[in-house]
């Protein structure tokens, strides 16, 4: 973890690992809690696999959609990491994500109470982790793992 590039997110959340990736990979799942609330999503890919395409739309109203995300996965080792970046788009061509490019990682480890849930978001230089820490990284990540902790919880019960 590079403190001048990376921003972090620690959680422990209810449920085992299992529920947790379940959340991650199963496209019913994910648009529940992928996107902070009240917008909606829609899942357009989730191939979650090294090189699937991971793109997702969002709305405010629940009817008109827009781009979200359009990136691929680079590393996925099942129950345990998720890498994927936006610096890439979907069919493999460089992209110039809003609001920053980033590659994110996301771990799953065990814990006495559930599942010791991490992210890192990398970026590439230090004025696009403030842009994305200015523009609400840790309000916009905590509140979708927040969303992401009920949805895996509920199916844990």
């Amino acid at each position: 973890m590079n403190p001048d590039l990376d921003l972090t997110l620690e959680r422990v959340i209810r449920a085992p690992r299992a529920a947790v990736w379940s959340a991650w990979t199963d496209p019913a799942r994910l648009c529940k809690w992928w996107i902070p609330a009240p917008m909606t999503c829609r899942v357009d890919r989730l191939e979650v696999r090294p090189g699937g395409g991971f793109v997702t739309e969002m709305s405010q109203d629940g009817v008109a959609f827009v781009p979200h995300l359009n990136a691929i996965f680079l590393v996925v080792d099942e129950l345990e990491r998720i890498v994927f970046t936006n610096a890439i788009d979907s069919a493999w061509r460089p992209a110039k994500p809003t609001p920053v490019p980033m590659t994110a990682e996301i771990t799953l480890g065990d814990h006495p109470d559930g599942t010791d849930y991490r992210i890192i978001v990398r970026h590439g230089d230090p004025a696009d982790r403030a842009r994305h820490a200015d523009l609400g990284f840790a309000e916009g990540w905590g509140l979708v793992t927040k969303q992401l902790a009920s949805v895996a919880e509920s199916v844990a019960r």
